[in-house]
């Protein structure tokens, strides 16, 4: 992977990681394309590397957002990125708007950088190590909950990925224990794949 941001779809939430129950209307007034970039900026004037913005928005053949993409059902972000040798995760799901989302990751951010400014190294590192994208545990193996073989190749781990989506997807009358538990492999799948 580069240093150019990529933007990951669907979204790959860390494991372990609490989702928020109930989102709330955020006070930020900004577009998804400025906090997306706002986001890339502050992470690259961190030292970030191989930065990855996970969502559940779908992305267009440039990579960039659908227009639609402010209206999807769970505008989550969790961003991924290199540090200092070390992976990195910080996710965000606490507000109803995906912008939202971002901005107040691009803020937080924006913080930690600030401390690190105002001599606190040993204090953001301290922060970053709760941020630590440690990699996943399952009972089963993901390649049992997507119903693949452990060597299948990308293609097949997606496709059963959102095969298995739909079948486990509460809104459509599926478990929220087993969707989650689909999320979880398709992550470990992936991490397992760039390891």
């Amino acid at each position: 992977m580069t240093d150019t941001m990529h933007e990951a779809f669907p979204l790959q939430w860390p494991i372990g990681w609490p989702r928020t129950e109930r989102r709330q209307r955020a006070a930020f007034s900004t577009t998804l394309g400025r906090a997306r970039d706002e986001l890339r900026h502050e992470l690259r004037l961190l030292g970030a590397r191989n930065i990855v913005i996970s969502t559940n928005a779908p992305l267009r053949k440039d990579g960039d957002f659908y227009a639609s993409a402010t209206r999807i059902d769970d505008p989550a972000v969790a961003v991924y990125f290199t540090l200092g040798g070390e992976q990195r995760c910080i996710p965000c799901d606490k507000w109803d708007r995906l912008q939202d989302n971002i901005r107040a990751l691009t803020l937080t951010i924006g913080a930690l950088r600030g401390l690190d400014r105002w001599g606190a190294k040993e204090m953001v590192n301290a922060a970053f190590m709760g941020f630590q994208a440690l990699p996943a545990s399952s009972e089963a193996g993901w390649w049992v909950t997507l119903g693949v073989d452990r060597s299948a190749d990308t293609d097949d781990i997606k496709a059963a990925y959102r095969r298995r989506v739909i079948e486990t997807h509460p809104d459509k009358g599926g478990d929220a224990a087993e969707f989650q538990r689909v999320q979880d492999a398709y992550t470990e799948a992936n991490r397992e794949r760039l390891a």
